[in-house]
């Protein structure tokens, strides 16, 4: 065989080991770290979920409770969703709902917007914006108190024409050079106490377990 031919064969097939012994190492090292990172995910979102309900309000898996939410104008979700049926001793006491604002500065702002079943708002959460930085600080609870201010507050607390922010004659504050972002939160959040209104029978629903189901 000609040297040159001999060579070119040697190097591809070392190209070629190296190439499958590193994609079998990268294969291992994920299906051996994916059941962590999964783990990890779901503690995070699990401790984002709660922020929106009271320490103590629910004793059961909020995780494990969710159930499908409609892509619903009324929530801004272009895909379905997701909700978490917060229970006490089994008895249905809250909700935290999946929405968004499709109208943030930069585009959508998700939320979770926590709503106990007498209506009234428990907590919101920002867990994703594309909003410039320093002025989408402003919707975020861990640097700005802005978030908070719908805690307490549901359909009619205040009126309607007035959950809008102060600068187009609503309730709410804002902060000055950051109209559009608060402004895209409050009719979000006031958009998903219209939702949780219309569908809170059903939301607040506690479905038999499976073996009962299965029976039926």
């Amino acid at each position: 065989m000609n040297p040159a031919v001999r060579e070119t064969l040697t190097a591809a097939v070392t190209l070629l080991v190296f190439a499958i012994v590193g994609s079998a190492l990268l294969s291992g090292t994920f299906s051996l770290t994916r059941p962590q990172i999964i783990a990890s995910e779901e503690a995070q979102k699990r401790a984002r979920i709660a922020e929106t309900l009271p320490p103590g309000s629910f004793d059961n898996d909020l995780v494990r409770a969710a159930r499908p939410l409609p892509a619903d104008p009324l929530l801004g979700l272009r895909q379905p969703g997701q909700y978490y049926l917060a229970l006490k001793a089994g008895a249905p006491v809250a909700v935290v709902l999946e929405a968004a604002a499709p109208d943030g500065y930069s585009g959508e702002i998700r939320l979770l917007v926590g709503i106990r079943a007498d209506g009234r708002i428990t907590g919101v959460r920002v867990t994703a914006h594309k909003e410039t930085p320093g002025l989408g600080d402003y919707i975020e609870a861990g640097k700005s108190r802005w978030i908070h201010t719908f805690e307490g507050r549901a359909l009619g607390d205040p009126p309607d024409a007035l959950w809008k922010v102060r600068k187009d004659g609503g309730a709410f504050d804002y902060m000055a050079g950051a109209t559009i972002t608060p402004r895209a939160v409050v009719k979000a959040v006031h958009q998903a106490l219209k939702f949780f209104e219309q569908h809170r029978a059903e939301l607040l629903t506690v479905s038999p377990p499976p073996e009962e189901r299965s029976r039926t």
